[in-house]
């Protein structure tokens, strides 16, 4: 099983596994130490649950990010993990796993800002927030609403409702979270609303242009590089297998020109949807879209 586990989270590409592995990892890990001391649990949760305090977030900053990975309830990570595989599977396929973990991490930062921000300068509202704050809801929001900004008519088949557009499913999760801004959990609410913003800037800023998640790959490639082994090839041989590749395509692309009908070879298709994978759909230039277009034509 413990090999299963292993094999499953080193696979490329594959963040979505990775997160939701992480957080099941975190709940057994804080319900063992909850049921084993509970005296212990309480300093424990310090060092990952984030703090509205700002005396106690100066000595444990790390918490902006780490509450994101904790739950307690069962309940709570289920629908956590259900709703961020859901909707995970669709910016993951569509941006990336890259941007999916950076969408992650920035939801989590931004619904921990906004409950500190809420806690501190908000005194009314310190009602019903808690002194402290844990669990994925602000980073799995911002991928809900991310999601429905990227593709709002995408529709998932609900039990007994049948299809529904993911657009009219965020936004009912949004309402539902303002509703409850005045109940027991306005923390986790405030949060809620916090991601769900953060994820709505990330997609509309990527359309234009921008990646806010940048600096994240910036740092998660830095850090793995630290632990990938070194080829031993020569960079001539590597820039001979470039040079085919490229060559490779050249030739694809042109004996689709020499068919003379526009539209791809099976080669060329392949060459685009391993960027689509690599990348992301937006990587393609409006000549390799227009292929892929050409190619949908075909087969219908």
């Amino acid at each position: 099983m413990l090999n299963d586990l292993k094999n499953a989270f080193r696979k490329p590409n594959n963040a979505l596994t990775q997160i939701i592995i992480i957080n099941v990892i975190g709940w057994v890990a804080i319900n063992l130490i909850y049921v084993i001391s509970p005296s212990f649990f309480k300093t424990f949760s310090k060092f990952l649950f984030v703090s509205g305090s700002l005396t106690e977030l100066m000595f444990h900053p790390w918490t902006v990010l780490t509450y994101a990975f904790s739950h307690h309830d069962l309940l709570h990570i289920v629908f956590n993990m259900l709703t961020l595989y859901w909707f995970g599977m669709l910016v993951s396929e569509y941006l990336n796993s890259k941007r999916l973990i950076s969408l992650y991490v920035l939801g989590a930062l931004a619904g921990a800002v906004s409950y500190i921000l809420i806690y501190n300068f908000f005194p009314g509202a310190k009602t019903g927030m808690g002194g402290t704050m844990l669990g994925a809801s602000g980073a799995v929001f911002a991928v809900v609403v991310g999601a429905a900004t990227l593709m709002p008519n995408y529709s998932f088949h609900l039990i007994f409702i049948g299809p529904v557009r993911i657009k009219y499913i965020a936004a009912l999760l949004v309402l539902l979270s303002v509703f409850q801004l005045r109940g027991m959990n306005a923390g986790g609410q405030v949060a809620h609303l916090g991601g769900a913003l953060m994820g709505y800037l990330f997609v509309v800023s990527l359309n234009r242009g921008t990646d806010l998640g940048g600096w994240i790959h910036y740092i998660i490639d830095g850090f793995t590089g630290l632990f990938r082994k070194k080829s031993k090839m020569k960079v001539t041989y590597r820039s001979k297998v470039a040079a085919n590749a490229g060559t490779n395509y050249a030739n694809a692309n042109r004996n689709s020109v020499n068919a003379g009908n526009g539209t791809p070879d099976q080669a060329e298709i392949d060459a685009i949807l391993d960027k689509i994978s690599e990348s992301g759909y937006e990587s393609l230039s409006k000549e390799e879209k227009q292929q892929l277009f050409n190619a949908s034509k075909k087969e219908k």
